[in-house]
C-alpha cells in the first residue's frame, strides 16, 4: 500500500466529493492491503454513485471473497442489470464471466 498515493486520493475525495473515480480509485488502491477499508469505499459508491459501473464487478469480487456470497451475487445482477441499461456490452462481458465463474463455485 503507498501511503503517499492513498493520502493524495483522500485529499482528492475530499476535493472532488462526488467525483465516483476518486472513490474507486481509493477502493482499488486498499483492495489487496485492506479488504475492510476497500468495503468501506465500495459500500460509499454503491451508496452515493449506483451509477458507477465499475464498482459492481470489484465490489462482487470482494463480497465473495470475504465470503459473503449473497451480497457478491446481488452486485453481480446489479451490475449486469446496469450494464445492459447502460449500453455497455464490454462490461456486461466481463461481469457475466465473473458471474459465471462464481457460480460455478458453488457446483
Amino acid at each position: 500500500m503507498n501511503t503517499e498515493r492513498i493520502q493524495q486520493l483522500l485529499q482528492f475525495v475530499q476535493d472532488e466529493p462526488h467525483e465516483p473515480f476518486n472513490v474507486y480509485a481509493l477502493a482499488m488502491e486498499y483492495l489487496n492491503t485492506n479488504p475492510g477499508q476497500a468495503q468501506h469505499y465500495f459500500e460509499k459508491l454503491l451508496n452515493e454513485h449506483p451509477q458507477y459501473l465499475p464498482t459492481y464487478y470489484h465490489a462482487a469480487q470482494l463480497y465473495a471473497d470475504l465470503g459473503d456470497r449473497t451480497k457478491a451475487a446481488m452486485y453481480y445482477d446489479f451490475g449486469l442489470q446496469l450494464a445492459r441499461q447502460q449500453g455497455n456490452q464490454k462490461t456486461f462481458d466481463e461481469l457475466q464471466r465473473a458471474y459465471r465463474a462464481f457460480q460455478d463455485d458453488d457446483e
